[in-house]
């Protein structure tokens, strides 16, 4: 996927989840944050930043902030709304017969569909922006919905689905995600539940530029 109208910027500050403070041409903007977790080892004043501008009508702010350099040199994209648009784009040149996004199954809406043949497959995508000594860890603060994911999940494979959990790794280099159990023990719980339960666990590194993302 690509970014329209992306610029670079400092990182300022972050008064909410929603907003942050960004220097860029000698000026500070306020910017939108596609991301509504922590992020807190990611978000320091001073970090490179890298922004897009839409062009939406309507909007209270300019750019949305969607990538920003790591204090080791790493790019990571943080955008919470990637993972499922470069999963997409990753899965319409695998040769599925069938991909239906935004699936109703038990009481949630799983992110595909997808069939192949007689085989029928549900897949959640959860995107990874936080890396400690080389290795992913979802989440980067307490998901309900991610233990509610995981459950439906293990509840599929049990319906005779192929149930898949795939992480899309929003940085390069990193091809394993871990459940952050510090964060978040029910998920780490969840998580080996899951797997007991027959659910695959699929790691899908990306390629992160300034300007788009996508699976490698």
């Amino acid at each position: 996927m690509k970014y329209q109208n992306t610029v670079k910027g400092i990182f300022l500050d972050r008064p909410n989840r929603f907003i942050a403070h960004v220097e860029m041409d000698n000026h500070t903007e306020t910017v939108h944050v596609k991301n509504t977790g922590r992020c807190r080892e990611l978000l320091l004043p001073g970090a490179e930043v890298w922004l897009s501008a839409p062009g939406t009508e309507g909007r209270k702010t300019k750019y949305d902030l969607i990538a920003v350099r790591k204090s080791n040199g790493l790019m990571i994209n943080i955008d919470s709304q990637a993972p499922n648009a470069v999963v997409h784009e990753w899965l319409e040149k695998q040769h599925y017969d069938l991909i239906r996004p935004e699936y109703s199954y038990g009481d949630s809406r799983i992110d595909f569909y997808l069939e192949r043949g007689p085989e029928r497959i549900l897949m959640e995508v959860k995107g990874c922006t936080l890396e400690v000594d080389g290795i992913g860890y979802f989440p980067d603060a307490p998901t309900v919905r991610g233990v509610k994911h995981l459950h439906e999940l293990a509840k599929a494979a049990g319906d005779g689905y192929r149930a898949v959990l795939a992480f899309a790794i929003q940085m390069e280099g990193i091809t394993e995600v871990r459940p952050n159990i510090q964060t978040h023990p029910e998920f780490g719980i969840a998580f080996e539940e899951a797997k007991a339960a027959g659910v695959n666990i699929l790691f899908l590194p990306c390629r992160v530029e300034s300007d788009g993302l996508w699976v490698i």
